[in-house]
């Protein structure tokens, strides 16, 4: 049986996200096969108002580095409060579509860098330190590691902010027709199989947190962290090193 950390897989997450580019924004838009209905879709957008409340409240300002930053749907939310962005991803396709968004409205510097996460390592230190729907694609082996890549960008006074999926009620699940998006999910491996509107499948790594659990487990390894869910989609937070 695979594993979350096997880099065969990990490999073949990077290739979803390569592929899934053009497609991406159906997802977080509500588009095609995404749209569950005026009820679902405004409960969608309300939450997300609220994630952007708190991230406008936590003012992502100064240099920020972005990690996962893909598609662009947050890198524009911190394009109206930061210096400088530099947006990490290792879809080349994914910041294309990014630059697209953000080109327009950045009114200073902006920098892409294509490159995998579980590799990269940053030259220099930054204010904040943003990344969304990345961390659930964290393998638990390399929970760590990912951290200290966070320690590592960070400056001395740095913080971060993340946003991710939460773990959807099932209550709520069944009000949501079945599209094949996810087509398999294992709770045991931590590996789930997507689908993209072409048929393709791959296999991704979909590991997820509470908020109560992710705060203990920063708290043992250097952060302090304050995390909450909306009421059904998003995990969200922020934190900072403890002192």
């Amino acid at each position: 049986m695979a594993e979350a950390d096997d880099p065969a897989l990990l490999d073949e997450q990077i290739a979803y996200y390569k592929a899934r580019a053009p497609e991406y924004d159906e997802w977080w838009l509500r588009q095609g096969q995404f749209d569950f209905g005026d009820d679902f879709n405004r409960r969608w957008r309300s939450e997300i108002d609220e994630v952007r409340a708190a991230l406008d409240a936590f003012r992502p300002d100064g240099d920020v580095l972005e990690l996962a930053a893909g598609t662009g749907g947050w890198t524009t939310e911190l394009a109206r409060h930061a210096r400088s962005i530099t947006a990490v991803d290792a879809s080349a396709e994914a910041l294309r579509v990014n630059a697209d968004k953000v080109r327009p409205q950045m009114t200073t510097d902006l920098e892409f860098v294509e490159a995998d996460l579980f590799e990269w390592r940053p030259e220099r230190r930054y204010d904040v330190v943003f990344f969304s729907f990345w961390l659930t694609h964290v393998p638990p082996a390399r929970f760590v590691a990912f951290w200290d890549l966070v320690d590592a960008a960070m400056n001395d006074d740095g913080r971060f902010f993340l946003v991710d999926n939460a773990r959807t009620r099932p209550e709520v699940l069944r009000t949501v027709p079945h599209t094949g998006h996810t087509v398999s999910f294992d709770e045991g491996t931590g590996i789930a199989v997507r689908r993209l509107n072409d048929g393709r499948r791959f296999h991704i790594v979909k590991v997820w947190w509470e908020p109560a659990e992710l705060e203990r487990r920063l708290s043992e390894i250097g952060f302090i962290a304050e995390m909450r869910t909306t009421a059904d989609f998003f995990l969200y937070g922020h934190g900072r090193r403890s002192l």
